[in-house]
């Protein structure tokens, strides 16, 4: 079969397509981007003015060449079979790109699988320790999507097989087998349909799995750290030192002529953002990182009295007005007791107000500053209000993420005691709900606040399995959604789930001393991009105090005369240090963000960083210069 390589990356990457309508539509499209970038080519050949070129290469053989001469005609059958040629170079180029699509896909969905196995073994494991049959396992780790990722899309086809396709288990794990992407997971169902067909002790080999995946997961942050370590020196060199290099030829050169000003302005304004993002992109793809979870809740209407009648009395109007009226302002009552409580569980609505503050901002800015005759004194004025009205978005964000991030954490950290602890109270015959009731008393951090009002929606009437998905709405962090996960999973199916409390435990211990050598290993990295900040801003700062401000008070006229060059003046020297000032700034930003991916593993943790580093810059360049 001539796409069978395709078919079998089609399956895998999970793109719900068959085989011959995505040809089809890989050939349409592949037909309409040739006959796109053949017509513009025709039409730059036709209408745009090229350069003259002048070959010169000596004939040193003496070898005649025909003469010939190009025609109107000529010319355009010349057009015609240039713009063919790039039909079917673009057309060609589009088509490989589609033949090529899923197979990226694959391997990204083959990362996403890898990165939750381990997690998810510890939950099938901890499910079987409880009883449930391992059918019944595949079908709840296919319900937890928004917690087990690509691993639980993977489950759902074992699901879907024996549903609808009339395959036993063992039939449907092995067609997973073949259509998975990921090794792990193929070796994990051909060693596990070898054990369940040979009678083996299936709870024993979860069991050594979960070790085993365990230790991996070590091994794979070692080897990630050390890419990270390779990327921190590359981006040093190629986003500190070569921009730096650069700049200072720049600067030298753009004094003989003005042509340097505007390859100066190319670096700043588009090479630094585009390799720095360039750089982003790579930190995210190498990274461990979690995946966001987020769980979707509906609102049960209770119809419990559907039959009873409903007669209003004279005079409760008003009664019935005050209700409506405090439902309608709740909200807003809220809100105005506790502004900043909204912002702390998410940070990103900052964003509804920072954003139209800082718009006002600029838009009074732009209203108040006179009409200067010259650019560069205008800009010189604008540019620090619109540091300004940056820094009024970043910094209340930044603000309010870290002390959520700081909060999520300090509840993390409690959770393996806090498993602990309950497993040690279920396996002496006290229920969920009583073990619950006694840790309230206990000393478990940050996390104590939280017991406590699962303890309140009990006494509410809440049952343990909706309290501790309100405990996860709260948080929504992924280690707290695959512990809530498992224990109200186990505590329906059975009251003694002192076991899975266990290996939830020791699952969550885990999980945690990784993310403590991460953080220790990572805290290096993020020093390092700050005294990278610092090294490119001392050299900025010396460039400009050092050389560009004598070079203002020389007479430039005798300097130019001496030189036999253009004439350098106040002008020139201003246009050359509003570009240095914009380079810091920029490299402020981007560095910032990359802080907060290398040290955190998270754009949105970098936010704070690129303030601080702005603020910096800023303060540098309007205060002490």
């Amino acid at each position: 079969m001539r796409y069978r390589d395709l078919r079998d990356d089609l399956i895998a990457a999970n793109m719900g397509i068959t085989l011959d309508r995505y040809v089809m539509r890989a050939l349409l499209t592949s037909v309409l981007f040739g006959v796109i970038w053949a017509v513009v080519g025709f039409l730059v050949m036709r209408f745009a003015v090229l350069p003259e070129v002048r070959v010169r290469v000596h004939n040193v053989f003496a070898v005649r060449l025909p003469a010939f001469v190009l025609t109107d005609a000529s010319v355009a059958a010349l057009q015609v079979a240039a713009s063919a040629l790039i039909f079917v170079i673009a057309a060609y180029a589009a088509f490989l790109f589609f033949r090529a699509y899923p197979s990226l896909l694959k391997k990204n969905r083959a990362a996403g699988i890898n990165l939750l196995l381990h997690n998810a073994v510890a939950y099938i494991y901890a499910m079987r320790r409880g009883g449930a049959e391992m059918m019944e396992i595949f079908r709840s780790v296919a319900g937890e999507a928004q917690v087990y990722g690509e691993v639980a899309h993977e489950f759902r086809r074992v699901v879907r097989d024996t549903d609808y396709f009339g395959y036993d288990m063992l039939a449907a794990l092995r067609h997973l087998q073949e259509t998975t992407p990921s090794e792990k997971l193929r070796d994990f169902l051909q060693d596990l349909v070898s054990v369940v067909e040979s009678g083996g002790d299936v709870t024993g080999f979860l069991e050594a799995r979960v070790r085993m995946y365990q230790e991996e997961a070590r091994f794979e942050q070692k080897g990630f750290l050390n890419t990270l370590q390779l990327a921190a020196e590359a981006y040093v060199t190629l986003f500190v030192a070569g921009p730096l290099f650069i700049i200072i030829v720049m600067v030298v050169m753009g004094l003989m002529s003005s042509t340097p000003v505007t390859y100066l302005s190319v670096i700043i304004y588009l090479l630094i953002p585009a390799g720095s993002l360039f750089f982003i992109l790579f930190i995210d793809a190498v990274s461990i990182r979690t995946e966001t979870i987020e769980r979707y809740t509906e609102i049960r209407r209770l119809h419990e009295f559907e039959d009873v009648r409903v007669r209003e009395r004279d005079g409760e109007e008003p009664l019935v007005r005050q209700l409506l009226h405090y439902d309608r302002v709740r909200n807003l009552r809220s809100f105005l007791r506790h502004p900043f409580q909204a912002f702390l569980v998410e940070p990103n609505r900052t964003l509804y107000v920072t954003v139209p503050v800082a718009l006002a901002y600029i838009l009074l800015t732009l209203l108040a500053i006179p009409a200067y005759p010259d650019p560069e004194v205008f800009i010189d004025v604008l540019d620090d209000h619109l540091v300004v009205a940056l820094l009024v978005i970043l910094i209340p964000f930044g603000i309010f993420h870290y002390l959520w991030r700081r909060k999520a954490m300090a509840i993390e950290a409690g959770i393996p005691d806090f498993l602990d602890r309950l497993a040690g109270i279920n396996q002496v015959g006290l229920t969920l709900v009583q073990a619950i009731t006694i840790l309230v008393k206990a000393n478990l951090g940050v996390l104590s606040y939280e017991i406590k009002k699962i303890k309140r929606d009990l006494e509410w009437g809440a049952s343990i399995q909706e309290a501790l998905v309100r405990f996860e709405e709260r948080i929504r962090t992924p280690a707290i959604a695959r512990t809530v996960t498992l224990i109200t999973k186990a505590s329906l199916m059975t009251g003694d789930i002192g076991d899975v409390l266990t290996i939830a435990a020791r699952d969550a211990t885990m999980s945690e001393i990784l993310k403590r050598e991460r953080q220790a290993e990572m805290f290096i990295y993020t020093l390092i991009v700050y005294l990278v900040f610092i090294v490119f801003l001392f050299v900025v700062v010396v460039i400009d105090t050092r050389f560009l401000s004598v070079l203002a008070g020389v007479d430039t006229l005798a300097l130019a005369g001496a030189a036999g060059s253009m004439p350098v003046g106040n002008i020139a020297v201003t246009t050359f240090e509003r570009l240095l000032y914009h380079a810091c700034l920029i490299q402020a930003f981007f560095s910032g963000l990359i802080a907060g991916a290398m040290g955190e593993a998270s754009l949105r943790a970098g936010v704070k960083h690129a303030a601080v580093m702005i603020i910096i810059a800023f303060v540098v360049f309007n205060v002490f210069l």
